[in-house]
């Protein structure tokens, strides 16, 4: 599996030039906790974001992402229906995942994909705080059949409180 946080600053490449088009600065995630695109970052403090499809990739390696040309880049406009991973009013990271019986089992520090970075999200990396983490490290919550993704938190089914397992993070993190 990989991390979602692994895409993030990684350079954008167009395979028609080689030229590098910019830098991943966030992912877009839909309904359905599939990637639906990415976010690069703006040129200058006065210029929009722009995005990229899921579809208008060509490959999401391990060093670099790769696009056919730039004509798969647009001016990113709101997408109300995803959600952001990294940032905005929206983002992912750092909501809080709650059973339907109302037990907290952490907050959203990552998400992760499978191994060949597919679009579909496989489960989250979660955590319930800092002093936890150093003692007992982050949990792995499987992606459970259903999940919704409200303004404040995930919302899982009861069941899901049994099956966070312990997570190994390597202290170089």
């Amino acid at each position: 599996m990989r991390r979602a946080h692994e895409l993030i600053g990684l350079p954008v490449v167009t395979v028609e030039s080689g030229k590098q088009v910019g830098e991943v600065k966030d992912l877009l995630i839909d309904p359905t906790w599939n990637i639906s695109g990415i976010i690069l970052e703006a040129k200058s403090w006065f210029s929009s974001l722009r995005y990229i499809s899921w579809e208008g990739i060509v490959a999401a390696g391990e060093d670099a992402i790769t696009i056919p040309n730039d004509s798969v880049i647009c001016e990113f406009g709101q997408k109300n229906e995803c959600h952001a991973f990294l940032e905005g009013s929206d983002k992912i990271k750092g909501l809080p995942v709650i059973t339907v019986g109302g037990h907290e089992l952490g907050v959203v520090e990552d998400v992760y994909l499978n191994q060949n970075w597919g679009k579909q999200i496989v489960g989250y990396e979660l955590s319930e705080g800092f002093i936890s983490d150093l003692k007992e490290g982050r949990k792995w919550l499987p992606m459970p059949e259903s999940a919704t993704m409200g303004e404040d938190a995930i919302i899982v089914p009861g069941h899901c409180a049994q099956e966070v397992e312990e997570l190994f993070v390597s202290k170089e993190e």
